[in-house]
């Protein structure tokens, strides 16, 4: 196609109406035809998610909108409480939540009755050789003073489908908001965890620091009585260096894991002055043991995916109209003079009113590919959608098999814990009534402590999966409706577009 397009401007309401039968044969031509989105949206059964039973939903599967509470913990309810007032990560979110909406309104603007005023004052020189008669070769003073009006008539929906597309688009952003202070509060949980983590293999390491001096301190009297020699005396104080060093590498990753939450909350030293937390001291928080049936819902990062589909849908729609007529309503009225004297006078009075309709019809393939762009973005939007709600049921499901997999392995882990503790013991007793060597007391040493930092981890993970748990619960948030219904009515709006 060529890019030809063309504007007239009807006085006569005969001539407008005939202008606008012509403009409408015209616009029924559009083709538009092969250049649609073919995606489709997954519904929560076709991802995984249990449909939900008759009645209430169970008491558990609810996250607590300030979930960590439940560790029981008032610094890190704090530090949750200063990362979302002040994370500059959150702040940006926010700032393009400020942008959509802005971009909404001018949106829903553009659709309004518009009216500018002009205001003129000119000292000019007329051209002898041009067509001002008898101006020509005069200087004259020239003024004008107009208002202008003009409201683009809405037949086809071009203006409501861009004003959707930026609702959408708020919509979003509005979600993205929520899933980013979930997953601050999530972070900031789970960095606090990783430093008492650190804190308690620190106090592991102390105790093995300090067992080991208790060692030494037998071997070496046993070496002097005689009943040793050196070389168990110099295996016993290998063992010190080696443990001091354990120490000096935890104090490392507990001021770089402090350093980290002193970003995520977004205050230089804001754990500067907290007491070190314990594992001991945090409470498991009671969370789902299952996927709940209303999980798309409760996420707002799978909410944003939504809304992302419905303003592509939107914008897909706005490209099709496009393809049809644009009628605007513009009028004008003011005053124009030569001569600033006259410029308020009666006679200087001037104004205009009429329909300006402007067509499309060859435009050179351009309408159809800024079409299937849209529609490309439509099915973009949508199988990002359906990624967003496969991770987030694989998310949910892996956390809950963590959790249940963790508490049976602490169960085991501290029956292996006792057996090596004792183990230790009697390998200590043997030899000092000198029925065993040193090296059985290193060896049950050895498992003793390898059981004790097991003890930290696996203590640990059960906390750190079930704040990781409560992000991929949606973290309390619960301000959509029903995804069965959001999705079906996300796919309708998409189906009309085409």
């Amino acid at each position: 196609m060529t890019v030809c397009s063309f504007e007239r401007r009807v006085r006569r309401p005969a001539a407008w109406a005939a202008g606008l039968v012509v403009a409408l044969l015209a616009a029924g031509c559009a083709d538009t035809a092969g250049i649609a989105s073919h995606a489709r949206m997954r519904d929560a059964t076709a991802a995984g998610v249990p449909v939900a039973a008759p009645g209430p939903a169970p008491e558990f599967a609810q996250v607590d909108a300030r979930w960590w509470q439940a560790f029981g913990d008032a610094q890190l309810d704090r530090l949750v409480d200063q990362a979302l007032a002040s994370s500059p990560n959150l702040q940006v979110a926010q700032a393009r939540v400020a942008r959509a909406l802005a971009a909404a309104g001018g949106a829903e603007a553009a659709g309004r009755p518009q009216l500018s005023g002009d205001a003129q004052l000119l000292r000019q020189r007329y051209s002898e050789n041009y067509i001002y008669g008898a101006l020509g070769g005069t200087v004259q003073e020239n003024g004008t003073l107009q208002l202008n009006g003009s409201w683009e008539l809405d037949f086809f929906g071009r203006n409501r489908s861009a004003i959707q597309a930026a609702v959408g688009a708020a919509r979003a952003a509005e979600a993205d908001v929520q899933a980013a202070r979930i997953l601050l509060a999530a972070n900031v949980a789970r960095s606090y965890v990783q430093w008492a983590r650190l804190e308690a293999q620190r106090d592991v390491a102390r105790r093995t620091l300090a067992q080991r001096d208790e060692t030494l301190r037998l071997v070496r009297d046993r070496v002097s009585a005689g009943l040793d020699t050196q070389l168990e005396q110099r295996q016993s104080e290998g063992g010190l260096p080696e443990a001091r060093q354990q120490i000096e590498a935890l104090g490392e990753q507990i001021d770089n894991a402090r350093h980290a939450l002193d970003a995520l909350v977004g205050v230089p030293n804001a754990t500067a002055q907290l007491t070190p937390p314990t594992l001991a001291a945090l409470r498991p928080v009671p969370l789902a043991v299952q996927i709940p049936a209303d999980l798309l819902a409760r996420r707002p990062d799978v909410v944003a995916a939504r809304w992302r589909v419905e303003a592509a849908a939107s914008d897909e729609a706005n490209a099709r109209t496009q393809f049809y007529p644009n009628i605007n309503l513009t009028a004008f009225a003011g005053t124009q003079a030569i001569g600033f004297d006259r410029l308020l006078k009666s006679g200087s009075l001037q104004w205009g009113v009429g329909p300006a309709l402007h067509l499309p019809i060859f435009e050179g393939g351009r309408l159809r590919a800024n079409l299937g762009a849209k529609a490309a973005d439509h099915d973009a939007a949508i199988e990002s959608y359906n990624a967003a709600v496969l991770d987030a049921v694989r998310e949910v499901a892996d956390q809950v098999t963590s959790s249940r997999s963790i508490g049976r392995q602490q169960r085991e882990q501290q029956a292996a814990q006792e057996a090596a503790e004792g183990a230790y013991q009697i390998a200590v007793q043997r030899y000092q009534a000198g029925l065993g060597n040193y090296l059985n007391v290193l060896t049950a040493e050895t498992a003793v402590l390898a059981q004790r930092r097991q003890a930290v981890d696996l203590a640990a993970r059960a906390l750190d999966t079930q704040a990781a748990l409560a992000r991929a619960l949606g973290g309390g948030w619960a301000g959509e409706p029903a995804p069965a219904a959001q999705t079906a009515a996300l796919q309708e709006s998409a189906n009309a577009a085409r």
